[in-house]
């Protein structure tokens, strides 16, 4: 059934794969630089380090910030700035430029040091960033406007498998440069130009992808939209399919011609504003799980059970990643669709509570300190954290992890999408920004009350969030206007008979 349903989706399927490789620098460029800042050589090339060997604590501090800050707020911006663009040129020539900016990025920090100085590794940061952040904004938009309702979780959750495995092969590549290239420029010269493979696949694979029929047709290309969608769909253009389809968007785009006068109603209408209320709040809830803060205690743990070194390296971040990346594709390919998008949100955020909430009664009862101190053999309290933690990567690679960026992606309609998936994406990174900042604040005045904290945002702000939000799962994105009362169902059926009464009148499929 789901060899049938992916050679029935072929074409949308190896649309998302494309765009995949945009997620896939996602990933992987959030997770490499605190690595790449941490290696000996790089602090003593770039100054990090004082005559007698010890690290200037202060500085050392403030690079690594900068190196991860600067991205993010590039992201930002390019995310914001990627609505308009997107808009005026399409999904897949905008998403061409952006990965021509993250390389010229990319390329800046690649080359880095000597007589250059750190400051070509925070101008390509900045630069990517602006690449990166438009990329995660309207890849799932394209992805979600090319596919069929009833593949759509799937088909965007394949970017969201690509995050996981990115982050995953950024730990790796940390690794793997600190035991064979730990003292050389190609620290951080290899990490950093390895982001150009996947950023050059993409950009050979968008020649490849034909344009979103629905923003085709939102710009009144009506032909050319009949032909896209019967090539993703793989029906001739007058099958009875393509036909219902395209009065659908038909249906649509009509009314959004009629809101578009009245700018107001477009974005602060009935059922249009939650929409976007919607796609900030769960960006933020998902961001502030604690599944992006638990690394601050991550290598303190399992340096207290024996993993010092390249072990502790590969288990707290490594096979973290691996739990991560095996459990989200997992729950990808056999459960988004079956299982929909509200039971995995509320399943996974109430187990990520649990966890964290084991993991904060067990650090106020044997303090970190005292854990550390450890040196015989791992005590049970050393071993129960260890595994809390990788059960919390599992429940966060079920939901919270993916579906807030596929629900995002389902709820708006096609004159809004971009701008919605903009403005959620942009406070994605303004709260990941947030969390990188005050996580070592937190962690030091709160303790293991942060994990009661993160327990509470988990069960008392995502799980009971998810049980009012509407399930969108084997919906068309044309329902959703009727899905959040923007319009009646009879009004929109109707609307939807005229257009295909249109389309037969004008000769059309």
């Amino acid at each position: 059934m789901l060899g049938a349903e992916i050679l029935k989706n072929v074409r949308v399927y190896l649309l998302a794969f494309v765009l995949s490789f945009g997620m896939f620098i996602y990933g992987y460029d959030t997770n490499i630089a605190g690595g790449v800042v941490s290696q000996p050589f790089f602090e003593t090339h770039f100054g990090l380090v004082n005559a007698d060997g010890s690290i200037k604590k202060s500085k050392d501090i403030q690079v690594s910030s900068n190196v991860v800050s600067v991205l993010q707020a590039g992201a930002f911006f390019g995310a914001l700035g990627s609505a308009p663009i997107s808009n005026w040129l399409g999904r897949r020539w905008t998403l061409v430029i952006l990965v021509v900016i993250f390389s010229i990025g990319a390329l800046l920090a690649t080359i880095a040091g000597g007589s250059r100085g750190i400051s070509y590794i925070y101008v390509g940061r900045v630069i990517s960033g602006v690449g990166i952040g438009g990329i995660t904004a309207v890849s799932p938009a394209y992805v979600s406007e090319c596919s069929p309702k009833g593949v759509r979780g799937r088909t965007i959750g394949v970017l969201m498998i690509m995050i996981s495995i990115g982050a995953m092969v950024a730990y790796f590549v940390n690794l793997g440069v600190g035991l064979h290239l730990a003292n050389s420029e190609n620290i951080w010269r290899v990490p950093f130009g390895l982001q150009l493979v996947p950023a050059g696949l993409m950009f050979i694979g968008l020649f490849a992808v034909k344009e979103s029929p629905r923003w085709l047709a939102s710009k009144g290309r009506i032909q050319e939209a009949i032909s896209n969608l019967a090539y993703f769909r793989k029906e001739p253009r007058d099958s009875p399919e393509i036909r219902r389809e395209m009065a659908e968007i038909e249906a649509t785009v009509q009314g959004e011609h009629v809101a578009r006068k009245n700018v107001w109603e477009e974005f602060f209408g009935r059922g249009k504003f939650i929409r976007f209320v919607i796609a900030v709040v769960i960006f933020f809830l998902r961001e502030w799980c604690g599944e992006f803060s638990v690394g601050y205690y991550a290598p303190q743990i399992f340096s207290s059970i024996g993993y010092t070194g390249t072990k502790n390296s590969l288990l707290s971040s490594g096979i973290y990643g691996v739990v991560k990346a095996v459990s989200v594709t997992i729950t990808i390919v056999f459960f988004i669709e079956s299982v929909g998008r509200k039971i995995l949100l509320f399943i996974s955020a109430m187990g990520l509570g649990t966890m964290y909430f084991i993991v904060g009664a067990i650090l106020k009862t044997h303090p970190i300190q005292t854990v550390s101190g450890h040196t015989g053999t791992p005590s049970s309290a050393s071993k129960a954290m260890a595994a809390m933690l990788y059960i919390s990567a599992f429940f966060f690679a079920i939901g919270v992890g993916p579906v807030p960026w596929i629900y995002v992606s389902d709820i708006f309609p096609t004159r809004t999408r971009h701008y919605g998936l903009a403005i959620g994406t942009a406070s994605q990174w303004l709260f990941n920004f947030s969390v990188t900042k005050l996580t070592p604040t937190f962690v030091t005045n709160l303790g293991y009350n942060f994990f009661f904290m993160s327990a509470a945002i988990d069960i008392g702000g995502m799980a009971v969030f998810s049980i009012f939000l509407p399930e969108t799962k084997g919906r068309s994105l044309e329902e959703m206007d009727i899905i959040f009362g923007a319009v009646s169902h009879e009004a929109r059926e109707a609307a939807i008979e005229v257009q295909e009464r249109e389309l037969v009148d004008h000769g059309q499929p």
